[in-house]
């Protein structure tokens, strides 16, 4: 004699099934730890300025985006964010990633393996400092205490990506094109003149 299941074993039977086959199914959008960071060549050039990176110091950014192979290049961190608030770009972003101020060496740019992930940085802005382009510029940081110290040494405040002002991103800075003068580069983390 067959016995009946109850109604509810078969819902909750039902939803479990929907479950386990839901969470095979995880937006790709959102799974960045099979995106890794994208190595920089000398062929890099940044989304908006158009030159090449390697032209400018300090740290540089980058995003990836679903369906397209090549990551989306910054000279500026400030373009990173930029990027992200303005409603004409792409938003099938996959992962941003940011150097790592506290890796940089004395000429001001961090080494090639310096990418950290955007949203788990710590950024210093409003520093007595400036980037590329001899604007200011977010200077980010793995490490809290890394930031801290900066910050003592250079004036600004620390904020986190969810943290960072509008108004600072979006504001127009008057570039200073004497700033990255290969001859007399000055490197973000120097006090500005």
């Amino acid at each position: 004699m067959k016995r009946a299941v109850a109604p509810h074993r078969l819902l909750a039977a039902a939803a479990l099934g929907l479950a386990v086959l839901l969470g095979g199914c995880g937006d790709p959008g959102n799974d960045k730890a099979s995106s890794s960071p994208a190595v920089m060549t000398d062929e890099a050039i940044g989304h908006y300025c158009g030159m090449f990176l390697v032209e400018h110091i300090g740290p540089k950014g980058q995003i990836l985006l679903r369906d397209q192979a090549d990551p989306v290049w910054f000279s500026t961190i400030r373009e990173v964010f930029a990027y992200t608030l303005l409603p004409e770009e792409p938003k099938a972003i996959v992962a941003i990633y940011v150097q790592d101020m506290g890796r940089a060496g004395p000429d001001g740019n961090p080494p090639d393996e310096a990418w950290i992930d955007a949203h788990a940085a710590h950024y210093v802005i409003e520093s007595d400092t400036v980037g590329a382009m001899g604007a200011p510029d977010a200077l980010p940081f793995e490490h809290l205490e890394q930031a801290q110290a900066f910050a003592q040494d250079h004036g600004g405040r620390i904020v986190g990506f969810k943290d960072m002002p509008e108004d600072y991103v979006l504001r127009y800075v008057e570039p200073n094109p004497e700033s990255n003068r290969p001859a007399a580069p000055q490197p973000a983390g120097a006090p500005s003149s």
